[in-house]
């Protein structure tokens, strides 16, 4: 079953990202089976994600560090300012190399080191934003053989992230952003 093959989940989020991962995120169970990976666009300064929206959700959130091995039931946030990757042995990995489509973090970067190292095991999801950081990075996560999932640009408090990721032709699921949740547990279901 293709269900048993998932590995982690990856989460890209630019514009009207707090509030949009404080409703999907406040969703999720905290004993949800498999590691998430966020890139918010965040410049250098900002404060930690992890840290401000945690007493909004029931599962564990932390900022990425460099090394961490992935474990289900906790979110990693890439830190403001570092590229996050996730590497073939399951620890992650920060990069300050230049910014991919205008951003770092970028999500294309996330999204291609997850594609190479789990293939058909990820699930990929594109929320709200202001640019077309992540389409080129959710095509190759298809392309490896996994799920992908795009917020509806008529939810989106900004939508040209998620139609940039419509328009790329490869969303298996659109949905509004409250259900994005419950198609994740569906998704993981029988993992636990």
């Amino acid at each position: 079953m293709q269900q048993l093959t998932r590995s982690v989940v990856v989460i890209g989020v630019s514009a009207g990202g707090f509030e949009a991962l404080k409703l999907l995120l406040g969703a999720l169970p905290a004993d949800f089976p498999l590691p998430i990976l966020i890139v918010q666009h965040l410049r250098s300064g900002s404060g930690s994600l992890a840290d401000s929206l945690q007493h909004f959700c029931g599962i564990r959130l932390k900022e990425a560090d460099e090394g961490d091995r992935i474990v289900p039931g906790i979110v990693y946030f890439a830190p403001p300012d570092y590229h996050l990757l996730v590497e073939r042995d399951g620890t992650l990995a920060l990069s300050v190399d230049p910014p991919v489509r205008y951003a770092r973090p970028s999500v294309d970067v996330l999204f291609e080191s997850a594609a190479e190292s789990f293939g058909a095991g990820v699930i990929g999801v594109i929320l709200t934003g202001a640019n077309d950081d992540g389409s080129k990075g959710l095509q190759l996560i298809k392309t490896a053989g996994g799920t992908t999932i795009v917020q509806d640009p008529a939810d989106a408090e900004v939508a040209q992230m998620p139609l940039n990721a419509l328009n790329s032709g490869v969303a298996d699921y659109v949905l509004p952003l409250a259900r994005i949740a419950e198609r994740l547990c569906t998704l993981t279901m029988g993992l636990k």
